[in-house]
């Protein structure tokens, strides 16, 4: 009886530190990252190597959003990091500047052009925080309307969709060359 115990504390143990440090499955709810992310799919999302590696433009991340967003689920935003802590953000002419180069962004939904619903186009990212939008532009509240988030309400980074298993693979990370390119 000891050692079914002992395996049964040790399987708890061992699954509270993946789930709360490694990785954690997360169930997609929202419309926001319509085609990449569909209502009901499943993703990984990866906790630990953030710790060490930081953000990028790009990736997709699960965060809780600020206070005045949560709602009655409690539910965690999933959305696509634009800038970084020091980058300015536009949108003008339907498109999305960070650092005053156009961002390619072939994952938006139909390619929608993307817009502000207030009179804030523009904005500089603190550092420790981070400006993330929906890839549905039309259906996403982010940070065009709550403002850039701070690090420390970040989850971790969606890596890899498993649920459907049709639908399984990794979440590739856009490279945008065309900041690199304009890099001094």
């Amino acid at each position: 009886m000891f050692e079914v115990v002992e395996t049964l504390v040790l399987t708890l143990v061992i699954f509270l530190v993946i789930q709360n440090f490694v990785a954690q499955p997360y169930r997609v709810q929202q419309m926001s990252m319509e085609h990449t992310l569909m209502p009901d799919q499943y993703v990984l999302v990866d906790k630990l190597t953030p710790r060490f590696d930081g953000y990028k433009r790009g990736d997709i991340i699960v965060f809780n959003p600020p206070p005045e967003w949560v709602q009655a689920q409690n539910e965690p935003f999933i959305k696509r990091v634009i800038g970084l802590g020091g980058d300015r953000i536009e949108i003008k002419n339907a498109h999305v500047y960070v650092n005053g180069v156009q961002l390619d962004e072939p994952y938006t939904y139909d390619g929608q052009p993307t817009t502000v619903s207030g009179d804030q186009n523009s904005w500089v990212v603190p550092p420790g925080d981070l400006f993330v939008m929906g890839d549905h532009r039309e259906n996403s509240a982010d940070s065009r309307v709550f403002g850039p988030i701070p690090l420390s309400s970040v989850i971790g980074r969606a890596w890899l969709r498993y649920w459907p298993i049709g639908t399984f693979g990794i979440l590739n990370t856009p490279t945008y060359p065309e900041l690199r390119a304009a890099t001094p």
